[in-house]
């Protein structure tokens, strides 16, 4: 069952005009929040709307930011950026758009002197903003496949932070929170086709000792 989920799922862009109630949302999340978090921390936040006019004003901040990005993007490459760039406003069409962020977690900082060398200082720091990072991805995750086996379509969309101040404000995501990613939800209006997947040889390097 639980590899047929994970085999079958595919990532939705496009979908019904159907609500979805408090109740189902609600069971994606608690569904998503059964992922591993570094030291159990759980530093995720899910700031989630269905309201049109938010979404609509979320796209439409994103769609501006893609607009100034190909304006600096050489001539012969703006039209496949602008068709790229409108894969970022895809999450408009949902009727439930879920906003992951999530908080470093600052433990081992917290702890050392200034003795430290700086660079062993800056890879501390960068180990707690992608243990934040990797535990709400795997939070992410669950909700996906979840959503999944209950007929729901998702995507997790990385795009859209393009305009990840403008998300912020529209969302009222306090500036001590990251946001990881836009994941757009409802009842899919396509099946996509499965994707190429890369061989496990070509993913996968066993290292052994002499």
């Amino acid at each position: 069952m639980i590899k047929e989920v994970m085999t079958t799922r595919r990532s939705v862009r496009r979908f019904k005009p159907d609500a979805l109630s408090v109740a189902q949302v609600e069971e994606l999340i608690e569904m998503a929040i059964t992922a591993p978090s570094a030291s159990n921390k759980q530093p995720w936040r899910f700031f989630v709307t269905d309201e049109r006019a938010i979404i609509d004003q979320m796209a439409a901040e994103v769609q501006l930011a893609v607009d100034r990005i190909v304006e600096h993007v050489p001539p012969d490459y703006r039209d496949v950026i602008e068709a790229y760039g409108s894969y970022f406003i895809r999450f408009q069409a949902a009727p439930v758009v879920l906003v992951a962020a999530f908080r470093e977690l600052v433990v081992l900082s917290n702890l050392v002197d200034e003795g430290l060398d700086p660079a062993d200082s800056r890879r501390v720091q960068e180990m707690e903003i992608q243990s934040g990072l990797a535990s709400t991805a795997m939070a992410v995750q669950n909700l996906l496949l979840f959503a999944h086996s209950i007929g729901l379509g998702a995507s997790c969309m990385s795009g859209p932070l393009v305009a990840e101040e403008k998300i912020r404000s529209i969302m009222g995501i306090p500036p001590s929170w990251k946001i990881a990613v836009v994941v757009p939800i409802g009842y899919p209006d396509e099946e996509p086709e499965a994707p190429g997947r890369k061989s496990i040889s070509a993913v996968t390097r066993w290292v052994k000792g002499e």
